[in-house]
């Protein structure tokens, strides 16, 4: 298996990547911060006191206006999606979507200015300390890439594609820097979400499934649907 070419980082430099995600100049910064772009890629160790272990909470957030986008969630070490712990339901958009916990994390981050993008794939753990104290996070670099092209408007005229594709990063020699096979599914679908005007749902992050008895509740239930044999669930949403 080849290792994936990356950008040249000194090593305490790498590290604080890792924990922390993308160190965006101060004009980047300023300007998400004008087009209300709320992205938060933190993780944070918390401890559930009732199964007394602890896990990792990370948040599913931003969003994107034509101009810049902004978005970071996590999926699972193989890539598959993960259930929200909580969904958060909010007036603003490009804020904070949904919380996760978990005892592993990826978190996927990306920065989008046009057609340019950044992208940050970063693995969250807990590394188990001596004299039961509390664990330490372990992070790593998973994949760097930056100023990677798209040359399309998934934003506007070519939003057919949202989810399907992904930009292309390139090392400084002009090699093609290759993205994870496992993660490309889901790289392509934070692709779209920084892609999201007003972005105000979840594009990684999932409910959990509905247990079967839940299923047979007395929820309010559409007359039309009754009568051609269909269930449907009234779902109330905060605006």
């Amino acid at each position: 298996m080849h290792s994936q070419p990356r950008p040249t980082i000194h090593k305490p430099d790498m590290e604080i990547l890792a924990r922390q995600g993308l160190r965006l100049p101060s004009p980047v910064l300023s300007h998400l911060r004008s087009a209300g772009i709320y992205c938060q890629p933190t993780v944070s160790i918390e401890h559930q006191h009732q199964s007394r272990k602890y896990v990792l909470r990370g948040v599913e957030s931003g969003g994107a206006v034509a101009a810049l986008g902004a978005y970071s969630s996590f999926v699972d070490e193989i890539g598959n999606q993960l259930t929200w712990l909580q969904r958060v339901d909010s007036i603003q958009v490009n804020g904070v979507h949904a919380i996760v916990v978990a005892p592993v994390l990826i978190r996927l981050e990306v920065v989008r200015i046009e057609r340019t993008y950044d992208l940050l794939i970063t693995r969250h753990s807990l590394m188990e300390l001596a004299n039961d104290a509390k664990p330490r996070l372990e992070s790593s670099v998973l994949f760097y890439g930056r100023r990677g092209n798209l040359e399309m408007e998934l934003w506007g005229k070519d939003s057919g594609f949202c989810g399907a594709v992904s930009p292309v990063f390139y090392t400084r020699s002009g090699e093609n820097a290759e993205l994870p096979t496992r993660f490309q599914r889901a790289v392509a679908q934070v692709t779209a979400a920084a892609c999201c005007i007003g972005c105000h749902h979840c594009h990684l992050l999932v409910p959990a499934p509905i247990a079967a008895e839940q299923t047979e509740s007395p929820f309010v239930e559409n007359p039309v649907a009754r009568s051609s044999g269909v269930a449907v669930v009234c779902e109330h949403r905060s605006i």
